[in-house]
């Protein structure tokens, strides 16, 4: 049966052909893309942005990574479909992973909503087929074969709304891919050694729990459990501030928990108040989110056993702000919250969120999260290509039923249809925008090199 959704969706063709979607080129008033981060910068921690852009100088995919901002300038110049879902925002190929849903199995889904806003469908899209075409530029490959695995995943994608179209509107909301969901798919598809590598990672992610975060970040002072310092990347609240009261410190931190558990379901807040206070460190993390303030604090349970640690992490406003509809949501860390609860079928029960006056006296949105909670992700860049082509269909299948979860999936679906013009269409996109990112890379390196951004020794 065709729904009036699938017929809209295919009357918007007639407005943006499938086709145009390969085309690209820069605007005319295009910005000086390190202009983009060097404004970025202006809100973050000043002493920790050299260490920002020393990771985006490790190689093209990593500035691709820190350069959200950046693309989606680039995208909002280009015509969009007008269909809009949920966006992840930065839907690059590391932002996917393995992590522990509610029940303790291991689920696989996009796991960064820094940028999270609703948006037209194929900005993810092709955040996500460019992210292939620079991962692997280094394999020697042909740019036919590179085209044909960006070609999968979005083939990948579009196979998947259509499914996703005809189905119950709860089933879309309960999809999830989980652990045995990706053997199925990788088995028979990739090489015996690479898929030993995958169990491995796997058995490592379900490892990486609270207890071990309490052996490997901390260590006991006078009995009590504290962050181990390792500037600039840990450094415990009293280092921060030296000379000022600990005692006030742990308090305040105290009272920012407390307000923390009021964005919290009942449920979780009775959880949470079993749990007292320990320690706070600020942590540097990722590589586009290095300078927003990230903290984490160790909450003790029943006994030295029993640690709980939350990660509070600055949400500032999207890069997506300037080209779509403002966020319902005034705090950006409930911005952030909000959307990933939309588009994952599981996710963190301890996802909240606060507006608070941290140690330096200005008010900012956090959002706050478990950390070391069986998270994982791909080493993309150790890939070969065929485990990179198997991969990448599983990102387009986990990002279609992250979209279908907030969209018109049967318009979106009219408007893929079921041949493959769409596919062919970023696959060529994503090969120019690869070029147009190794440009700006290139741009990048020379202010390294004289000195226009400072660049943290390796």
């Amino acid at each position: 049966m065709i729904t009036d959704g699938v017929e809209a969706g295919r009357a918007r063709r007639a407005d943006l052909p499938r086709s145009e979607h390969g085309r690209w080129q820069p605007a005319a008033d295009r910005r000086d893309p390190v202009a983009i981060l060097e404004e970025q910068g202006e809100t973050r921690v000043e002493d920790l942005l050299p260490i920002r852009y020393q990771r985006m100088l490790v190689s093209p995919f990593t500035f691709y990574r820190g350069g959200a901002a950046i693309m989606a300038a680039d995208l909002a110049s280009q015509p969009n479909s007008g269909m809009i879902v949920q966006l992840c925002g930065d839907a690059h190929l590391s932002n996917f992973g393995v992590f522990a849903s509610p029940d303790r199995r291991l689920v696989f889904s996009v796991n960064d909503f820094d940028e999270t806003l609703p948006g037209p469908f194929e900005w993810d899209v092709k955040r996500l087929a460019a992210s292939l075409a620079v991962a692997r530029r280094d394999l020697d490959i042909l740019v036919s074969d590179r085209m044909d695995i960006v070609a999968r995943c979005v083939r990948t994608f579009r196979r998947a709304i259509l499914d996703l179209a005809g189905r119950p509107f709860l089933d879309l909301w309960y999809a999830r891919i989980d652990e045995q969901a990706i053997v199925n798919r990788l088995d028979g598809r990739v090489s015996a050694k690479r898929r030993k590598e995958f169990d491995k990672n796997v058995a490592k992610a379900q490892a990486k729990d609270h207890l071990r975060a309490l052996s490997k970040l901390t260590e006991l002072v006078e009995g009590r459990p504290r962050f181990i310092s390792d500037p600039p990347i840990i450094v415990p609240i009293e280092e921060l501030a030296p000379g000022s009261d600990a005692a006030a410190l742990n308090a305040r931190w105290q009272e920012i928990f407390a307000s923390y558990c009021e964005s919290l379901p009942h449920d979780r807040r009775r959880l949470l108040q079993r749990f007292n206070y320990a320690h706070a460190a600020r942590k540097v993390v990722g590589v586009g989110s290095v300078g927003t303030r990230a903290w984490i604090v160790l909450l003790t349970g029943r006994d030295g056993t029993d640690p709980l640690f939350l990660q509070f992490k600055e949400a500032q406003a999207s890069v997506l702000e300037p080209f779509v509809d403002e966020s319902e949501f005034e705090n950006c860390g409930q911005r952030v919250v909000e959307g990933q609860r939309l588009m994952q079928a599981a996710s963190d029960v301890m996802l909240g969120w606060i507006r608070a006056v941290g140690p330096d006296g200005v008010e900012r949105d956090f959002y706050v999260r478990q950390l070391w909670d069986a998270k994982g992700s791909a080493r993309v860049e150790t890939m070969d290509s065929r485990t990179l082509a198997a991969y990448a269909e599983l990102c387009g299948w986990a990002l279609a039923e992250a979209h279908a979860r907030s969209a018109d999936v049967s318009a979106i679906s009219g408007y893929l249809g079921t041949g493959e013009s769409f596919d062919r269409s970023i696959a060529s996109f994503a090969e120019l925008y690869a070029d147009r990112n190794d440009d700006d890379y290139q741009q990048f390196r020379r202010a390294s090199a004289d000195g226009r951004v400072a660049v943290a020794s390796a």
